[in-house]
This record gives C-alpha cells, structure tokens and sequence, in this order.
C-alpha cells in the first residue's frame, strides 16, 4: 500500500475525539495527515470541546484539548491530496459559511476522491451541495440538513458507519472503529495483523 495524503479538516470546538482519534490513526497507519483550520497557521491550535451522551435530549458539552494544526488552510492545495476528513462537533456550523471552505469540499467531490465525514460534518457536505442521491450518516441533529440537500439521511446506530461511492458518514464518535474501517477501504490501506 502506497501512503495517501490526506487533508483533515477541523477548527474551533471541534469534536476532541473526531479531532484527535482519526487525525493519529491515519498517522498509525502510514498516512500524511495535514491538518487544517480556516484563518490558522501551521503550529496554532484550535480549541476542542468533548460531546458525551448522558441521556440527555442531545449531547453534553465540555472542554476538551487544545489541537495543534500542522498545515496552514490558506497554502494547501486540494490537488495535492488523496482524500479528505473532516472533523464533526460545531465547526462545520461555522466552517460552511466559509467560501474557499466549500470550494475545498467540492474539489474532493467532483474529483470522486475519498470523503470521510462524521457528525455535523454533514453540514459542510449538505452546504458544498455534494451528496445530493447519496445515502448519508450524520448527527441525528443534521438529518434536515442531510435531507434539504438531496441526500437519504442513514438512520443508522451511534457506532456504525456507511460509505456510499466515495463518502464515509457516521452519526458520532462512537462509530470510529467502523467509520475509519471503511475509509481505510476507500483509502486502499492494509492492515495485517
């Protein structure tokens, strides 16, 4: 397996686990992981917040770690990468009013390369227009998000995951081992144990 470059996307209150567990397990496995944040430099940090389920009508809210980026959003070239992740939590609800945001998530779409979306990560998809007759995974939250662009929202379990062409949705962290299973399928990665 040759190692793919993949851009992973994220910004502030970021969900810290869909921040931090893909962002190293793509490094585990031999992947370059640039990581990224609109109006962030290589070497700043964005602040995560850690999602719990606690039996509330959503999800509980905390601070969570401070991530450092290792790439600067405004240098990459979407090109130059083999995929792209995307980090759920709050980000994407303001990461998708960002035009060169959107423009990024379309490059990967229209050039079929691997997408990997969790949570509200489906917000920046949904607003990219994207995954119009795709069947897509997200927070329940995002399901009218999904919908109102053309998408059949996956009602599916917290801890699974879908790929449909070249996306991997998945409703929250709970779901990363199968989530990050499939887009290692997508990605061509081997593991052998």
């Amino acid at each position: 397996m040759a190692a793919k470059k993949i851009l992973f996307l994220t910004g502030d209150f970021a969900e810290d686990y869909e921040t931090m567990v893909p962002f190293q397990a793509l490094q585990a496995v031999g992947h370059a992981v640039d990581a990224v944040c609109p109006g962030k430099r290589a070497g700043e940090r964005v602040k995560t917040a850690i999602h719990d389920f606690e039996g509330d009508q959503t999800y509980t809210e905390k601070p969570g770690h401070l991530f450092a980026l290792n790439a600067t959003f405004d240098e990459i070239d979407p090109s130059r990468y083999d995929a792209l992740a995307i980090a759920g939590g709050r980000a994407p609800e303001y990461l998708r009013l960002n035009p060169k945001v959107i423009d990024v998530v379309r490059q990967f779409a229209e050039s079929n390369k691997p997408i990997a979306a969790i949570c509200h990560a489906a917000q920046l998809l949904a607003a990219a227009d994207v995954i119009r007759g795709k069947r897509i995974a997200a927070y329940p939250a995002c399901a009218p998000e999904v919908k109102l662009a053309g998408a059949d929202y996956a009602d599916i379990a917290v801890d699974a995951a879908i790929t449909d062409a070249n996306f991997v949705t998945a409703p929250a962290w709970p779901a990363h081992p199968e989530w990050l299973r499939q887009f290692f399928v997508l990605l061509g990665t081997r593991i052998e144990l």
